[in-house]
């Protein structure tokens, strides 16, 4: 199996276990000659564990296929991707499945429940799928965590929006997953839904040590995050550690200014 150590050039730093993802040198390109349009240009990047990270950048910036190059759901044109210490790009679609069925959780803008199942039969049906028993303790926490406990044997259509996404959240989580990877999360919801969603994924890092990977556009999601990570151009350009949302709307604009100069 290839580990992160076999990386031509890597040099353990005793930093490694700190990492929940890595890529080197990604591309992820489409189409050839002159029609080729690159979508992520040689991009590294370190995702850390027990963090919640938000990636941000404009309409086109890759942004989208960053996440779910690192996710498993997209192949690279080049590059490495690593969970934990595997790699993820050449695995197999009968290994990469299992890996993504077992370490990694998704959370997307659909709710994706199905309307016949009630709350708890949505949030294990996964591991339902896989066979496994979920762990009863982590998953009575997890719907603590998540503010369900009253509301497990109501279907989809009995919930509210932003409760439908807490049972994605809680489903996302049971499984106890290595990262968890959020395409817009709130873009469904309104303003009061989608920060009780983001509070709850902020409180999974916090009281369970979730390692959480989100998607947006919104300066106020991203500023739940403990990073920010700014594409542009398939590049990551820029990145803000303790984000406001303040601070991150003025370094949207200046990326908007930018673009409207260049």
């Amino acid at each position: 199996m290839t580990t992160a150590a076999t990386i031509p050039g890597y040099r353990d730093t005793g930093q490694s276990s700190a990492v929940a993802a890595r890529a080197r040198q990604l591309v992820k390109a489409y189409g050839s000659g002159e029609t080729r349009v690159v979508a992520l240009d040689h991009v590294d990047v370190d995702i850390a564990r027990g963090q919640f990270t938000a990636i941000m950048g404009p309409s086109g910036s890759g942004k989208s296929t960053l996440m779910h190059c690192l996710a498993g759901l997209d192949t690279v044109t080049a590059g490495r991707i690593f969970l934990d210490e595997t790699e993820i790009t050449g695995l197999k679609d009968k290994k990469l499945t299992r890996l993504r069925r077992d370490r990694i959780g998704f959370i997307f803008q659909a709710f994706n429940l199905l309307p016949t199942l009630n709350a708890i039969e949505n949030i294990t049906l996964p591991m339902d799928i896989a066979g496994r028993k979920p762990d009863a303790a982590w998953l009575r926490q997890v719907v603590e965590t998540v503010g369900l406990a009253e509301r497990l044997k109501h279907r989809p259509t009995q919930l509210s929006g932003g409760q439908q996404q807490r049972v994605a959240v809680a489903r996302a989580l049971a499984s106890r997953p290595s990262i968890i990877f959020g395409d817009e999360p709130t873009g469904n919801l309104d303003s009061r839904a989608g920060a009780e969603v983001l509070g709850f994924l902020r409180r999974s890092v916090d009281e369970l040590g979730q390692t959480i990977v989100m998607v947006t556009h919104d300066p106020v999601a991203a500023s739940y995050a403990d990073r920010v990570l700014y594409l542009a151009d398939g590049r990551i350009v820029d990145e803000m550690r303790r984000p406001t949302a303040e601070a991150v709307l003025d370094r949207m604009k200046d990326f908007d200014a930018r673009g409207r100069t260049s």
